[in-house]
């Protein structure tokens, strides 16, 4: 089976986690860190706002059962694009509402998938959503992976 990895930011991890782990298709998820300059970044550091990553979760799809059209759909239904560098009560830009790409074809369909939202109107404020590529990805503390989960806990505020 040949896999693709698909990177969101979403705002806090814990449940973006979740909600991708659910789609038939996804074949793993991972939390962490994307698009600071800090090498090796932790949760605290990432918290302090000034490393410049977002937290984001990392999706290991199958592209033969779920198509990555479908992975933003359930990305731009499950946060508030508009917020720029918030999600509910968590602010600061480890926050802030991103897609980063890992082919030209991810980067084409996040655009576009922008464009169509607007001119469908869904939401009454701009989109923030930054679309860049993927660079480093740095795997968040083992505490964080599955975390809901492993409290027995289905969702958290997203």
């Amino acid at each position: 089976m040949a896999t693709e990895k698909a990177t969101f930011g979403a705002g806090c991890f814990w449940g973006v986690e979740v909600k991708f782990g659910q789609i038939p298709g996804v074949v793993e998820t991972a939390v962490g860190y994307e698009g600071g300059e800090l090498e090796h970044p932790t949760y605290k550091e990432v918290c302090t706002d000034r490393t410049g990553h977002a937290e984001v979760v990392q999706v290991t799809f199958d592209p033969e059962r779920v198509k990555y059209d479908t992975l933003l759909d359930e990305f731009f239904s499950l946060h508030d694009p508009t917020q720029l560098n918030r999600q509910g009560p968590d602010y600061g830009t480890q926050y802030r509402s991103a897609v980063f790409y890992h082919s030209d074809a991810q980067k084409t369909a996040a655009e576009q998938k922008i464009e169509e939202l607007k001119v469908e109107g869904r939401f009454s404020k701009p989109i923030v959503t930054v679309v860049v590529p993927a660079e480093t990805f740095w795997k968040a503390e083992e505490y964080h992976q599955k975390y809901l989960e492993k409290r027995g806990m289905a969702t958290c505020h997203i």
